[in-house]
């Protein structure tokens, strides 16, 4: 396989052939959710479907006006909706066995590798090229949004060791939260589409996900996605709990969609 080089780096190559150069997030639909969730997430992100792929027409692409794409969704044969990271290396076996080295279990080898982090959480290597992160869409009353955060959700028993995980896969350190005290956000990277987030959630056994978008107007974002059939979970001074249509939970949160910082 010949091997593309993503970064400007300085770095030993082999080194760099093992590290993520980009972060994709799968929208896992479950069985019957597919149809009104992907037409959901096309409209609140203003992307467009792909054709759809797999040997069961079960994968598609959310494809940005410009950019190369971060978002994607998956129709699931059984179990539940959720949200799983693809971590793009250009070497997916040599970045397989330095994450296995880091704490993650690996799945299944299919030609991308299925692997899980020390809480739980699934995720894929792949080695498809991206480079070029997308603009936030500007909507027709002006204000701008963009989905630019994946929030891991960690049981407390869980949280250090799925921090440290991360930390170390993306070669990224923990930076303190200006929000909450349960937060924990790694580096922003400007050279990645998604900046992960972790939450301390309390009580649970396993690591889940959900998208947050950042935007310079909350109220009108909320409410665009209230036309589009979403629910408003819960307010908080920063950010709003929402469920899309098929009962996803994602937030809006007061981030700049340009910078993802707090204004």
């Amino acid at each position: 396989m010949r091997r593309r080089r993503h970064r400007v780096s300085g770095g030993d190559p082999v080194t760099e052939a093992r590290k993520p150069f980009w972060i994709s997030a799968f929208l896992d639909q479950a069985p019957g959710e597919g149809e009104a969730s992907e037409a959901f997430w096309a409209a609140v992100t203003g992307t467009s479907l792909s054709t759809r792929r797999g040997d069961d027409g079960e994968f598609a692409t959310l494809v940005p006006a410009d950019g190369d794409d971060h978002l994607r969704v998956q129709r699931l044969a059984d179990g539940p909706r959720g949200v799983h990271l693809d971590l793009h290396v250009d070497d997916v076996r040599a970045g397989a066995d330095r994450l296995a080295g880091l704490g993650a279990v690996e799945v299944a080898d299919l030609g991308h590798i299925i692997m899980r982090s020390p809480g739980g959480m699934t995720f894929c290597l792949v080695t498809h090229p991206c480079r070029v992160r997308t603009s936030p869409v500007v909507w027709p009353d002006g204000h701008r949004s963009l989905v630019d955060q994946v929030c891991l959700d960690v049981p407390s028993v869980l949280l250090d060791a799925e921090t440290a995980f991360w930390s170390r896969a993306l070669e990224l350190d923990v930076v303190a939260s200006a929000t909450a005290s349960t937060f924990r956000p790694l580096r922003r990277d400007p050279a990645l589409p998604l900046r992960i987030l972790l939450q301390d959630i309390g009580s649970g056994d396993v690591v889940r996900a959900h998208l947050d978008l950042a935007t310079d107007d909350r109220a009108a974002e909320v409410a665009r996605h209230g036309s589009l059939g979403a629910q408003v979970v819960a307010e908080h001074a920063r950010w709003t709990v929402l469920a899309d249509p098929v009962g996803r939970a994602y937030c809006v949160t007061d981030r700049d969609p340009s910078t993802g910082l707090l204004p």
